[in-house]
């Protein structure tokens, strides 16, 4: 079965402006499956859109199922950057008799295309279908770092105690899966008055790792090691303040400023590790004259820019390119290694598999900020070291 079959075409003559795209505007630059499906195999394409037209599961916020095709109206009028993309719109996969059907033809789409080394962007729908993005990894037997953005922990229980996939607990049937890939978990943007106290207490137990919105409010460059880390990004429009993105029925006063979901998006597209990301819940039955979803396209645009701008720093090769750090902690208890790039100076730093428990590498490594390798260098243990060795035993 190909993943043709799944999508379908693009209504391009509904988006189409009056006199047409310019040539220098995004809908002349992408190949978008409008009649023939594009051969996936000739052509060399670094990014697909993929939208999706299924809202069932978002939680109060239905009509999010539309959202594509709003998005693309605006995504297609915006100016290519300075370079030459290689994007391919595939068109929706529309929603299945069921839910879980949906999830299925997300997952082998989603699959196929990372096996093509082609970074999916998938737009539409609600959060929920951030299961299916996750189970994609399952499929590629590979152990993921998950990114969520959002005001919430979408760890929600139904009345009866079930766990359910909803755009409201999906987190569950994430960190409840079996087999699990789940390497870690990261949240970026919550606010306290909606997170209960005890999920908090289970990210701390699993050393998963939280960031309030008012810990990088007016420092959105201390989110880049963050971004850095992650396979796969769930974005969740509702992240972003109701004054900049109101196209959401969850949406609320505080969140994330319409510019630096702008900046997030474009870390996102410079990391070299991701290979799949998600924008869900923009719902545009309450858009208010178009603002969220050209917020949106600018935000796609970014992220756009960001991957054409990337360093291809991942592996570290080769060491030229690169200082190594080493610090002790005060007690001697452990010899801290940072490698910061002498092109970019960015930093990660290793953390020591315990000893047997890899065969294949000695460390893992980890992104993270010059801040930490000041906290080691005077003899303390950066908390993002401790977490990450806690995962790794």
């Amino acid at each position: 079965m190909s993943i043709a079959d799944f999508l379908s075409p693009v209504e391009l003559p509904k988006l189409l402006p009056k006199d047409g795209f310019y040539t220098s505007q995004m809908g002349s630059k992408i190949e978008i499956y409008s009649s023939d499906f594009p051969d996936l195999e000739s052509n060399t394409y670094d990014i697909a859109l993929i939208g999706v037209l299924d809202d069932r599961n978002a939680v109060n916020n239905q009509g999010t199922a539309l959202a594509p095709n709003h998005l693309r109206e605006k995504f297609y009028q915006l100016n290519q950057g300075n370079y030459n993309t290689h994007i391919v719109d595939l068109g929706n996969i529309k929603a299945g008799a069921k839910v879980s059907d949906t999830y299925i033809a997300l997952k082998m789409v989603v699959a196929e295309l990372i096996k093509k080394n082609i970074l999916p962007v998938i737009i539409g729908g609600g959060q929920d279908l951030t299961y299916a993005q996750y189970m994609v990894y399952e499929e590629l037997e590979q152990k993921v770092d998950l990114l969520v953005i959002d005001s919430h922990f979408d760890m929600d229980e139904s009345k009866e105690g079930t766990i359910e996939t909803t755009s409201a607990a999906y987190l569950n049937k994430i960190f409840l899966h079996e087999p699990n890939y789940l390497f870690n978990f990261s949240n970026m943007g919550y606010q306290s008055y909606f997170v209960n106290q005890d999920s908090l207490k289970v990210m701390d137990k699993l050393y998963f790792d939280v960031h309030r919105l008012g810990d990088v409010y007016g420092k959105i460059n201390t989110t880049e090691p963050i971004i850095r880390n992650a396979n796969m990004i769930s974005f969740d429009i509702s992240a972003i303040r109701s004054s900049d993105a109101g196209a959401n029925a969850n949406a609320t006063p505080n969140g994330f400023y319409g510019e630096e979901a702008c900046q997030i998006c474009r870390y996102a597209g410079m990391n070299d590790k991701l290979s799949s990301i998600g924008f869900y819940e923009f719902n545009p039955a309450f858009d208010t004259n178009g603002q969220t979803a050209m917020l949106m396209a600018q935000m796609l645009w970014y992220f756009t820019d960001g991957f054409y701008s990337r360093k291809k720093e991942l592996p570290l090769q080769p060491k030229s390119q690169y200082t190594i750090y080493r610090t002790n902690l005060k007690d001697g208890s452990h010899e801290l290694v940072f490698v910061k790039s002498k092109k970019t100076d960015r930093w990660w730093m290793q953390v020591p598999y315990p000893t047997g428990l890899s065969k294949n590498e000695r460390y893992h490594l980890v992104p993270c900020r010059y801040e930490d390798y000041q906290l080691a260098n005077s003899g303390e243990m950066p908390d993002l070291w401790w977490r990450t060795y806690q995962k790794l035993s």
